[in-house]
């Protein structure tokens, strides 16, 4: 083994094969799950889900590095709370009781910019009827650490479980929102690139958005996953592995604005491997697709959702495009193609 496969790159950060070797062969190699777990640490979800008597307790938690922590559409604070209340949510929890707020802060940070951030998580939480139940802080010698950074936890109760591994042939895929907005926009915050563009992030929780969703199509939604740090190639990849499974994407159905799919080109950038912060993923059995879909479309956050897809009984545990002019496998991120943008 050579030097530098003993050491961490950046890599192992994208949310793909890499994140999930380093975590399941080292970071929780010694951890024993919980008996009881309906969605334990094993199955590498958005959230654990664990039996309290006749309810589902959904618990996940997060951590928030960003650069710049201020960025069109949103900041850190916003991130964090949508990241967190988000995770719960595409579990079915919806209903999020109590979030934890740990923050650590570089020494001589300016505090205009710490209370920013901190009036925009408590805006955010408003927005997710989610409260900040309890937290941390820790103040880290000037240079040790790059500005802020921000874990989140959160609890919530599921009525019904929609893990990344739910899905069954002829599920109807839906996506909430059009995708890519949140990498595109806060790397050209970064890289001072001027696209004569709106972008902006999309940051924002949608906790209300899919209980609309369950409202309408209760256990036809079979699960939920948000496309965040490897993007809708990643998400579509896990679940379709998770639910051994394929996953079939016309790829004129997948929401994109022109902004992104130009600012996309230019930089080399796949839209379909780009974070995402305020747009999930839904399988939904046939008969109740068009109830569901219907149903995002009428909220204000999911105005521009679409069904771009289905699952098959093929090509197990990959997603094939349709790109109008043939098929071709849409693959996940292998490496970090820019710096870290969640």
């Amino acid at each position: 083994m050579s030097e530098d496969d003993e050491r961490i790159t950046l890599t192992h950060g994208t949310g793909g094969q890499a994140t999930r070797d380093l975590v399941s062969e080292t970071l929780t190699a010694g951890f024993e799950d919980a008996t009881d777990a309906l969605v334990g640490l094993a199955d590498f979800d958005d959230g654990a889900v664990l039996p309290i008597g006749e309810k589902n307790l959904v618990v996940t938690t997060d951590t928030h590095v960003v650069q710049p922590p201020f960025f069109p559409g949103g900041d850190i604070g916003r991130l964090a709370v949508s990241g967190t209340v988000n995770d719960l949510a595409v579990m079915g929890a919806t209903d999020v009781r109590g979030l934890t707020s740990g923050v650590v802060i570089e020494a001589n940070y300016p505090h205009e910019k710490l209370e920013r951030i901190a009036d925009s998580m408590a805006e955010a939480c408003k927005e997710a009827d989610a409260p900040v139940v309890s937290g941390d802080t820790k103040v880290m010698g000037n240079g040790e650490l790059d500005g802020v950074t921000i874990n989140t936890a959160g609890v919530g109760v599921a009525d019904h479980v929609t893990p990344d591994s739910g899905l069954s042939p002829q599920d109807v895929l839906l996506v909430t929102n059009t995708i890519g907005e949140h990498g595109i926009a806060l790397l050209a915050e970064r890289e001072g690139i001027d696209f004569e563009a709106d972008l902006e992030s999309d940051v924002q929780p949608v906790n209300d958005l899919l209980a609309a969703a369950l409202e309408a199509g209760g256990e036809a939604v079979t699960a939920m996953k948000d496309p965040t740090r490897a993007g809708l190639a990643g998400a579509l990849n896990e679940m379709a592995r998770k639910s051994e499974v394929g996953i079939e994407v016309t790829d004129e159905r997948v929401p994109v604005t022109g902004d992104v799919t130009g600012a996309g080109e230019l930089l080399g950038l796949d839209p379909y491997q780009i974070a995402n912060e305020g747009v999930a993923i839904l399988g939904v059995e046939p008969t109740a697709a068009e109830d569901v879909l219907e149903a995002l479309r009428a909220h204000p956050k999911g105005a521009n959702a679409a069904a771009i897809g289905k699952a098959i009984d093929d090509h197990y545990g990959r997603v094939v495009l349709d790109t109008g002019i043939g098929n071709r496998y849409m693959r996940e991120p292998s490496k970090e193609a820019v710096p870290r943008i969640c």
